[in-house]
Formats: C-alpha cells, sequence, structure tokens
C-alpha cells in the first residue's frame, strides 16, 4: 500500500536539497513530484504531472460509472421496446451499448478533468501562490514514519502538512 506526503518548502533550493535527502534515502525519483506556482524554474526536480495536478483519474473514474450505467439503461430500453428477433442478440446489445457507454463517458469526463486543479492540492492553493514548492512523496506505509522523521530532523524549513492514504498505484 502506498501513501502520499505531502510537504510544503519554502524555495527551489530547499526543495532540491530535500529531494538530494530524498534519494539518498532511495525514495526513486519517479515517487517524488514537485509542485510550484506557474512560471517557476523546477529544473533539476521532477515535476509533478498532469495526473498529479489534475482530476482527470477521478473524472474518468466518474464518467466510467455514469457513462456505463447511461449505457445499459439504454441498452435495456431498447432490448424491450426494439427485438431484433433473437432473444440472446437483444440481451447483447445491453452489454454493447454498456461498455460503449463506459467508454465515451470515461473519455469525454476525462477531457474535462483534465483542465480541473486537483481537488487534493486546493488547500496548498495560498502557499503555493506565495511561491512555495509543494514536495509531494509516494512512499510504501511502513517507510511514512522514517521519512517523515528524516525530513523533520534534517530540514526545518519544511512543513508537513500530512499523507493522502489513498495514493493511485500507478502514476
Amino acid at each position: 500500500m502506498s501513501r502520499r506526503i505531502y510537504w510544503l518548502l519554502p524555495d527551489v533550493a530547499s526543495a532540491r536539497r530535500t529531494v538530494n535527502d530524498l534519494l539518498v534515502a532511495r525514495v526513486p525519483v519517479q515517487h517524488i513530484h514537485c509542485f510550484g506556482r506557474e512560471g517557476i524554474n523546477l529544473s533539476g526536480l521532477h515535476p509533478a504531472n498532469v495526473f498529479q495536478t489534475t482530476d482527470v483519474i477521478y473524472a474518468a473514474e466518474l464518467g466510467l460509472l455514469i457513462g456505463g450505467v447511461i449505457g445499459v439503461v439504454a441498452g435495456v430500453l431498447v432490448a424491450m421496446y426494439y427485438p431484433l428477433g433473437f432473444a440472446s442478440l437483444q440481451w447483447g446489445v445491453v452489454a454493447i451499448l454498456g461498455v460503449l457507454g463506459a467508454l465515451f463517458g470515461a473519455w469525454s469526463s476525462s477531457l474535462i478533468g483534465i483542465s480541473v486543479p486537483s481537488h487534493r492540492l486546493k488547500r496548498f492553493e495560498a502557499a503555493i501562490e506565495r511561491g512555495e514548492i509543494l514536495l509531494m512523496v509516494d512512499v510504501s506505509s511502513l517507510q511514512v514514519k522514517e521519512i517523515e522523521n528524516l525530513l523533520q530532523a534534517s530540514h526545518p524549513e519544511a512543513r508537513l502538512e500530512g499523507e493522502d492514504p489513498d495514493t493511485p498505484v500507478f502514476p
């Protein structure tokens, strides 16, 4: 199980030192994500990507669910009111429209979700606008305390902002 730890750092130099300490502690660079306001130079750091900074995953999941339900309902209505002659073919339409509805719902919702800032990062907006750097570290549940203690001891300028227990596994 993976957890995401959030830290706020005052500037890019502090973020670079912190990331270097995390790398020495054997946290893979793919699990370290830095996010700052637009226009800030994050060179040398692993920047957060669209999966960490927008609601694209949440929107796609919601669209998949809603689109699938609407597709199944439409399939049931078609099967009940427009008989095709074969009973197996009629109910196959339910499955086909359910899958097509789910795919269309996920696609269309993700197009919207990619333009919406992440609801998980909403609480950091003011700090990021002030020029602070948000550091997101994905570690196993067993490493959380170790990493928190390491950063608190070596970076007093950093502020621990909590952890997110349900970090998506893939991004």
